[in-house]
């Protein structure tokens, strides 16, 4: 009877349920399906996902839902970019030469802005060898959501994007978004080992200060002529203000000079290569902070060439997933957790919910005892219908709790676990 249920339970998830199952490069957008609008009533988030048999076109306006903006001393306003950008749904490691992370976006995130690389294009003396680090340069006209517009009013963030998300230490981090190269941007936090075993760990950047007081020397040892030298380590110019004042110790931390590796993730249970937002044990950005100097994988030459403007010039197929019950167009007007599908279920299970109001929003996962076992929701989101996936299967079967709380309302459900 037992096997007989759960065959009955994996047709009815297959044909009623089946886009819960999609992959990550296609599910992972922020898609904007009620009208909700950002900074200046621009549209906000990512406004199409398309696909053929190899690519994912994602089309967005660059400006997020939540709040932006001041930006001190900048005298750019963001504003809609149009982008269509272009991501491979089955990445290839580049084992030719590598291609530097160049001036621009490398990557966007999953609300559908760009990441830039630590430069701001600017170096020192004009001389294209000390390039000086946005994040300590520009940090000052970075909002509170670590970004700026550059000109031309596109807005980006160089590190992590903490209005994006919320990390948890107790937690794998999720997908932010996708590299040029096709391959998975996640927060700090992952498997402490590469086959998913361990617990949770940070991703320690393997990149550091170097030990100098002059600049008179690059990372790679080359010995520069005088007329090359950067200024000496000071208040003026402190340890960090320039990107060659970082060196990779391979082992330092837990990634490699692309500042990922190839990782399970809950999303990836067969494993991927992934990069990771790295920050400090205090919770601060640490370079090369999302992407290092070079992509890892073969990158996608159209969004490069073209800004992020792709010309979409095959056959697709526009991704809107069939909703559920209780899941339309509309905005939404409560606060409401629907019943998990499918349940029972095992090992995964999608758990929807809507709000009505901007906000911080958690949704953890108990046993019956009260003891917290997962989190899967811990950031601000902005009105609209989500959906998350839970993996229990490190989870013994039985009866457990899930929990959805914003500043003002808090609902429970059950959900049942059956191996």
């Amino acid at each position: 009877m037992k096997k007989a249920t759960l065959v009955l339970l994996a047709i009815i998830f297959f044909t009623e349920n089946s886009h819960a199952q999609d992959p990550p490069v296609l599910s992972s957008w922020l898609r904007n399906t009620n009208g909700r609008v950002g900074y200046n009533n621009i549209p906000a988030d990512v406004q199409q996902v398309r696909y053929s048999t190899s690519y994912v076109y994602v089309n967005s306006t660059g400006i997020p839902a939540y709040t932006i903006g001041p930006w001190p001393g900048n005298p750019n306003v963001a504003s809609n970019q149009s982008y269509v950008f272009k991501i491979a749904r089955s990445p290839v490691e580049n084992t030719g030469t590598k291609t530097a992370t160049g001036l621009g976006a490398i990557a966007f995130w999953k609300h559908g802005v760009p990441v830039y690389n630590p430069l701001d294009a600017m170096s020192y003396n004009n001389m294209n060898i000390w390039h000086q680090n946005a994040v300590v340069v520009e940090g000052p006209s970075f909002d509170a959501c670590g970004g700026h517009p550059a000109p031309g009013g596109r807005y980006h963030n160089h590190p992590n994007p903490p209005c994006l998300y919320t990390p948890d230490s107790t937690q794998h981090s999720s997908v932010l978004g996708y590299s040029y190269d096709g391959y998975p941007i996640y927060g700090p936090y992952a498997y402490a080992n590469a086959n998913g075993t361990g617990g949770i760990t940070r991703m320690a950047t393997s990149y550091r200060t170097r030990n100098i007081t002059t600049r008179t020397t690059l990372p790679d040892g080359t010995v520069l002529t005088p007329g090359q030298y950067g200024p000496a380590v000071s208040s003026t110019y402190p340890l960090g203000y320039y990107v060659e004042d970082y060196e990779f110790v391979n082992g330092l931390g837990k990634l490699d000079q692309y500042n990922g590796r190839f990782s399970v993730t809950p999303e990836y249970p067969a494993g991927t290569y992934a990069y990771f937002t790295t920050v400090n044990a205090n919770g601060t950005a640490a370079y090369p902070y999302i992407i290092g100097p070079q992509y890892y994988g073969l990158v996608t030459t159209e969004n490069i060439t073209t800004g992020g403007h792709v010309t979409v010039s095959e056959s697709v197929t526009i991704y809107n997933p069939p909703t559920g019950a209780g899941e339309t167009n509309e905005a939404p007007k409560e606060f409401a957790l629907y019943q998990n599908y499918p349940n029972p279920f095992n090992p995964t299970t999608k758990i929807r919910y809507e709000t009505a109001e901007a906000g911080h929003i958690s949704l953890k996962i108990y046993d019956v005892l009260g003891k917290e076992v997962a989190m899967l929701v811990n950031e601000q989101q902005q009105p609209g219908r989500y959906s998350v996936q839970l993996d229990a299967s490190k989870l013994s079967s039985g009866v457990y709790y899930y929990r959805l709380q914003s500043s003002a309302n808090v609902v429970v459900k059950k959900l049942m676990v059956l191996k």
